[in-house]
């Protein structure tokens, strides 16, 4: 039993900026309050935060942290099956090694969950998973095994299998594939439901993982699509629109340039990496106006690493950079936090400061957005993992 007083709470749920307490018992948060009285927490360990900002433990919405593992090529390298360009039946937790050493950069830097999982090389590549950075196992890491069937347009399933001389070389091709598996995932989706509805003239349909896998999409597992430039962007709202998909469009590097159609398409959108040049052809819209933009149009955002395309360490630093070019800061840390927890299923358990929620919680050493903070103390599932030396 802990409690930490003297806080300045930041909780991306009932209040910011505000003094207070926040008390956690068997792993969850037990209390959240403006006034500490310590005859209400008799028998607590109490840490005194000294005036420091209190926030969740930040949140990675996109990232393949523990799937490349950090200074390694090909050994390390396990998000990429580029042997067909459509596996929805692969798994992010099945590539996940926990002793990565990029774990231990995310928690002691204040990101305490991670949403990781396959590349962008297929059109479809399987599923991402939910992770606390810390655990000797995926087992005791993994909070939610599958989050959402990843997806991808553009540049990278296109430059991937065009260099085999393999289908598919071109958007055209690549948009036709995710049609043709989606249709076909669908057709499987409602054969096996008559089936075990019972309706006389159903017959069960012969398994294939593949559509086994990827009917989920149909059942409520949402889609993330890789989309960078605008006309992926358009792409992946058509898709979704077709088969009635719940999706986000990630990296949406070009949205800030078309944010009306966005809007319209009520889909939103998990943002980056933007720090740093870019790095491919499709990438040269990047722009810390993005952030503002979505945010002056009520489009529902996050901000993501990609780690290892920016290492998951200089989450804060991007942000930054879009608070510099005018985001508010409370919707800023909200991005790495609430946001990126509700845009990926998991904010039941994690991203704000909330009774009843993980107690992840992470104590700051000096203000949120200077490169010069520290991590003061790092808690997750309300064990101390990392304390400032």
């Amino acid at each position: 039993m802990k409690v930490i007083k003297n806080a300045k709470l930041f909780t991306m749920d009932t209040f910011n900026n505000e003094m207070g307490y926040v008390a956690f018992n068997n792993g969850k948060i037990e209390a959240i309050g403006r006034n500490f009285d310590p005859t209400d927490f008799e028998g607590y360990d109490i840490i005194d935060a000294g005036g420091q900002i209190v926030t969740p433990g930040l949140v990675d919405p996109h990232s393949h942290i523990g799937g490349v593992e950090v200074g390694i090529q090909f050994e390390g390298n396990d998000i990429n099956e580029m042997t067909h360009p459509v596996y929805p039946e692969l798994r992010g937790m099945d590539s996940l090694y926990p002793l990565d050493e990029a774990f231990k950069d995310a928690y002691k830097n204040g990101v305490t969950t991670c949403i990781t999982g396959p590349g962008s090389g297929n059109v479809i590549g399987g599923t991402f998973t939910a992770v606390k950075t810390v655990g000797e196992t995926a087992e005791k890491m993994i909070f939610k095994d599958e989050v959402c069937m990843k997806m991808a347009l553009g540049e990278n399933p296109k430059r991937a299998y065009s260099n085999q001389k393999k289908n598919p070389s071109t958007r055209m091709a690549s948009t036709a594939l995710m049609r043709e598996w989606l249709m076909r995932a669908q057709d499987y989706h409602e054969q096996l439901t008559a089936y075990e509805n019972g309706r006389k003239e159903a017959k069960k349909p012969a398994f294939d993982m593949k559509l086994h896998s990827l009917k989920r999409v149909f059942e409520g597992l949402p889609v993330k699509i890789h989309a960078h430039r605008s006309d992926d962007i358009m792409t992946a709202i058509r898709i979704a629109k077709e088969f009635d998909l719940q999706m986000t469009i990630e990296h949406a590097t070009d949205a800030h340039l078309i944010p009306k159609s966005v809007k319209e398409s009520g889909y939103p959108v998990i943002l980056g990496p933007t720090l740093g040049t870019a790095t491919k052809y499709e990438t040269r819209g990047r722009s810390f106006d993005s952030a503002k933009i979505m945010d002056d149009y009520d489009i529902p955002f996050a901000v993501m690493t990609d780690h290892p395309v920016i290492s998951v360490e200089t989450i804060v630093v991007q942000l930054a950079l879009f608070v510099k070019a005018g985001l508010d800061p409370i919707k800023a840390m909200q991005a790495i936090t609430i946001n990126a927890a509700k845009l990926n299923g998991v904010d039941d358990r994690v991203g704000s400061l909330s009774v009843g929620k993980d107690a992840d919680i992470v104590i700051w050493d000096g203000t949120f957005f200077d490169i010069m903070s520290k991590t003061d103390k790092v808690f997750i599932e309300g064990q101390l993992i990392h304390e400032k030396k």
